[in-house]
């Protein structure tokens, strides 16, 4: 997978736009993500501007963390417009599968058949492939390997989309070619459990490659290279803040040497 530092260096060199239509919580971090991996982003959700926003932008990522019907009525207008524009938009389904408003929003918005990459854990995509409320919270409800391939493939299959699967192992697939994204095995639980808004960052920075490589490879490349930030963060920072502060700075930092060391991907299907 040598061509995903070649993917980081394309992301510095095109500074990308992503808008983002997300969450209260975590519209600072994402942004701040963004720049640090060398992409530009906007955050903006108000409807009567959408259309001059998307029109420059280079990729849409929504995000469902915190709803309501405003916020709805511009997620559903943005993808409409972003079909249009033909911008690819890449949701992450927050919390679908936890209540039933997050669950029936994603699916209306993959329904509509202008999402090209749906980000999401294992409890969250296991909503969007039929099964409700099997979640606690945002977090995974069940860490089972070959289950999640399974989903993965369907949900991709169902909505013909790239999914991203995040978890202890990643999958990403397109419904044809499936892959697995490890990390080298550090334990990142100690760290990880305290800070939030981590998924946000990823499905914002997949945002930003998708841009540059297009929906699988793009997927790929933004889950992997956070997968290697994290590791690489972890290793130096052994509290929450600065386990934060570390994120950015490997964001900046990275490259495919160390993607390379940290992350392996293998190719499934």
């Amino acid at each position: 997978m040598d061509w995903i530092g070649e993917a980081i260096e394309k992301v510095r060199k095109k500074r990308p736009l992503v808008h983002n239509i997300t969450n209260y919580v975590v519209m600072n971090t994402t942004a701040n993500a963004l720049l640090s991996i060398g992409a530009s982003p906007i955050m903006a959700h108000s409807p009567e501007e959408l259309y001059d926003i998307i029109s420059i932008a280079d990729a849409v990522v929504i995000n469902i963390g915190t709803l309501d019907d405003r916020w709805i009525y511009s997620m559903e207008k943005a993808a409409r417009i972003a079909t249009q524009l033909e911008k690819p938009v890449v949701l992450d389904p927050v919390g679908a599968g936890a209540t039933r408003l997050r669950t029936e929003t994603a699916v209306k918005l993959l329904e509509n058949r202008s999402v090209k990459v749906v980000k999401g854990n294992y409890g969250e995509l296991f909503a969007l492939a039929g099964e409700f409320g099997k979640t606690k919270g945002v977090d995974s409800a069940i860490k089972d390997p070959d289950m999640a391939k399974s989903i993965s493939l369907e949900v991709a299959r169902k909505h013909n989309i790239v999914v991203g699967m995040t978890g202890p192992i990643d999958f990403v697939t397109d419904g044809k070619e499936l892959y697995s994204i490890a990390s080298g095995g550090i334990n990142l639980e100690k760290v990880v459990d305290k800070v939030t808004g981590l998924g946000c960052i990823v499905s914002a920075i997949t945002g930003a490659f998708v841009a540059v490589e297009g929906p699988l490879r793009g997927t790929l490349a933004g889950i992997a290279t956070f997968k290697a930030v994290a590791e690489l963060a972890s290793e130096e920072a052994k509290t929450p803040g600065l386990f934060h502060v570390k994120l950015y700075d490997w964001l900046y930092m990275i490259n495919g040497n160390a993607v390379k060391e940290k992350v392996i991907v293998k190719k499934l299907l």
